[in-house]
């Protein structure tokens, strides 16, 4: 037997072990590491306004805490309004709808010729199995919604804290990434960390900018149909379909349907068919405009990359692609050399002149 053979197994040994070991811990810290990403976003978009502050005289960590109090007035405000408006239409829905039930059958008997009776149909569902089956399995999953909602306010602490601390401590952190790169290198470094800035506060421009146009949409059709609490419900149109992707668009016509279905069951309809309507406008033409110019990419790049960004990370994901997207893009834009076209390239490029009319013998 050789004797570099022994080496070479042992070697090959610790190698896999921390292969293995690396990916064990990847893949326990991958909640944390995908937390620190989205809290990293968070920062560069608000570093603007932080930024600005502290140029004024204002102390860097105390402008970080003006601008996350705004942002959590603002947030908690707004769900306060949507929440007291949502148990009002929930109760009056419940007290009318027996009547909507009254209705529904009476037009059902009509039509068809029954004799179907609301009594009835309360006690055969009460009585039903699939429905004491359902409140079993509620009751047994009350402990697995606490845990989940207990888990999601300390990501949203464990985010909040991090974008804290990389928004206040934003030049120190970038000195001190500094410190351990070589001269050109920390330009290129400080080159990225401003092109980040720039990028993913254009996108979220064009995100508010959406959010705006959608909202004043949605308020022009609520007030058409004497919808109550218009205003709460199109800046809770705007703001969800926005800035939640995949099912924001789901969640912000869920809501103006049922308050909209308190009023008139047709007038759910047509809410119903408005939102849909427009989501094809918006994602077909005023997003790939809007998301082109604020971001500069291309639409079909900005709309692969969500793609490319959900398969990855999910919904974080596609909140964050277009923003990084665009980052790397200008950051290799840099860098890229390019040459002038040759006479065919140039040509051959060119968009086609119309040709000149062929005039036939024998035709004035």
């Amino acid at each position: 037997m050789p004797r570099w053979l022994p080496r070479a197994v042992v070697l090959v040994l610790a190698l896999v072990a921390c292969f293995q070991l690396g990916s064990w811990a990847f893949h326990q810290l991958i909640g944390l590491l995908v937390n620190i990403l989205i809290a990293f976003f968070l920062a560069l978009a608000i570093e603007p306004a932080v930024a600005r502050m502290a140029e004024r005289g204002m102390r860097r960590g105390f402008a970080t805490f003006v601008v996350f109090l705004g942002v959590f007035v603002f947030v908690a405000g707004f769900l306060a309004l949507l929440g007291s408006m949502l148990a009002g239409q929930i109760v009056d829905m419940v007290e009318s709808f027996p009547d909507y039930l009254d209705s529904v059958i009476n037009s059902i008997n009509t039509t068809f010729h029954t004799e179907l009776s609301r009594l009835d149909i309360q006690d055969s569902m009460l009585h039903s199995d699939w429905l004491q089956k359902y409140v079993q399995n509620s009751a047994s999953g009350v402990l697995d919604v606490s845990a989940t909602v207990l888990g999601g306010l300390f990501k949203l602490l464990t985010i909040g804290l991090f974008s804290f601390y990389f928004a206040a401590d934003g030049p120190r952190l970038r000195r001190a990434l500094c410190s351990v790169l070589p001269p050109a290198k920390q330009a290129e470094v400080l080159r990225a960390w401003e092109i980040a800035v720039a990028k993913t506060g254009g996108y979220l421009y064009s995100r508010g900018l959406m959010a705006l146009i959608s909202g004043i949409a949605h308020y022009v059709l609520f007030a058409v149909l004497g919808i109550p609490y218009a205003p709460a419900l199109a800046v809770w149109v705007g703001l969800v379909s926005q800035f939640i992707p995949t099912i924001g668009t789901y969640l912000a016509g869920a809501l103006p349907m049922l308050i909209a279905f308190t009023v008139d069951p047709w007038y759910a309809l047509y809410v119903l068919g408005f939102v849909v309507v427009y989501q094809q406008f918006e994602n077909y033409v005023l997003q790939p405009k809007l998301t082109s110019k604020t971001v500069d990419i291309h639409p079909a790049v900005a709309f692969g990359s969500v793609i490319a960004g959900t398969a990855l990370l999910g919904a974080v994901g596609a909140l964050i692609a277009i923003p990084a997207v665009a980052t790397l893009q200008a950051f290799l834009g840099a860098y890229v050399k390019r040459y002038e076209l040759t006479r065919d390239a140039d040509a051959s490029t060119a968009r086609r002149r119309p040709r000149s009319r062929v005039r036939l013998p024998g035709r004035r």
